[in-house]
C-alpha cells in the first residue's frame, strides 16, 4: 500500500477569492514505512500574499519570485501522487486548492480525486473525539505523540516546519487509523511506527540538497 503524507501552504484561507498554493510537501509510505522518497516545491502564486498568512507560514512573494508556477511542476506532482492513498488533516482545504490549480492548466484534469484516494485524519479525529479540540496540537498532546523536532544543523526553518506538519500527521493517521480499523472490524489493523527523528532527518537532508 502506497500511501502519501501531503500538506500545502497558500496565500490565503478562501480559494474562491483566487488565493493558489505556495508550498506542497509530501512524503511517501509504503506498507505504513517511510521510503526516504519526497517531494516538495515552493511555487509562484503570481498573485499577493495575505499577511495573515505570511504571519503562518513565514512565505513571502519576494521568497517566491524566482520559483516556478504551478503548471511548470504540475506533471512531476501528478507523477508523485498518482494511484497513492492520500493522508491529508482537513483535506477539503488542500484538495479545494489543488483542484483549482488543475483546473487551470490548459489540460484541464477535474480533480485530485480523480487519480488519488484519500483519508482525512480531521474527519477521523471528529468522529473518535466528537466535540473536542483536534487540532494537530490538540491530537498531539491526547495521542501522546512528539510534535517537537529539533534539527538545528539545518538553517531552512520553513523545511523544519514542513517536516513537523509531515510528522504529525503520520502519526496521528498511524495511531487513529489503526484504532479506526479496529473498532470497526476492518483488515490489516497494524501496528503503529513511531517515526524516529534520523528517517526525519534524513528527509529534511535530502530536501535542502535538492535544487528546488
Amino acid at each position: 500500500m502506497r500511501q502519501i503524507v501531503l500538506d500545502t501552504e497558500t496565500t490565503g484561507l478562501e480559494v474562491a477569492q483566487g488565493h493558489r498554493i505556495i508550498e506542497i510537501g509530501c512524503v511517501e509510505l509504503v506498507n505504513r514505512k517511510l521510503t526516504g522518497n519526497h517531494y516538495h516545491q515552493y511555487i509562484n502564486p503570481h498573485r499577493p500574499i495575505d499577511q495573515g498568512a505570511i504571519e503562518v507560514h513565514g512565505i513571502t512573494s519576494e521568497f517566491l519570485a524566482d520559483k516556478p508556477a504551478f503548471e511548470a511542476i504540475s506533471a512531476a506532482f501528478i507523477e508523485f501522487v498518482q494511484g497513492s492513498e492520500l493522508i491529508i488533516h482537513n483535506a477539503p482545504f488542500d484538495l479545494g486548492f489543488l483542484d483549482s490549480e488543475l483546473q487551470r492548466l490548459p489540460k484541464r484534469k477535474s480533480s485530485v480525486l480523480d487519480i488519488c484516494t484519500v483519508i482525512d485524519t480531521l474527519v477521523m479525529a471528529r468522529s473518535k473525539h466528537p466535540g473536542q479540540r483536534n487540532s494537530l496540537d490538540a491530537l498531539c498532546q491526547r495521542y501522546e505523540v512528539d510534535n517537537k523536532i529539533e534539527i538545528t544543523s539545518y538553517a531552512n526553518t520553513k523545511v523544519k516546519e514542513r517536516l513537523k506538519v509531515l510528522k504529525i500527521d503520520m502519526a496521528i493517521a498511524d495511531k487513529n487509523l489503526a484504532e479506526y480499523k479496529k473498532e470497526h472490524n476492518l483488515v490489516d489493523t497494524g501496528n503503529v511506527k513511531e517515526l524516529n527523528i534520523k528517517e526525519i532527518q534524513s528527509i529534511s537532508n535530502n530536501i535542502l540538497n535538492s535544487k528546488q
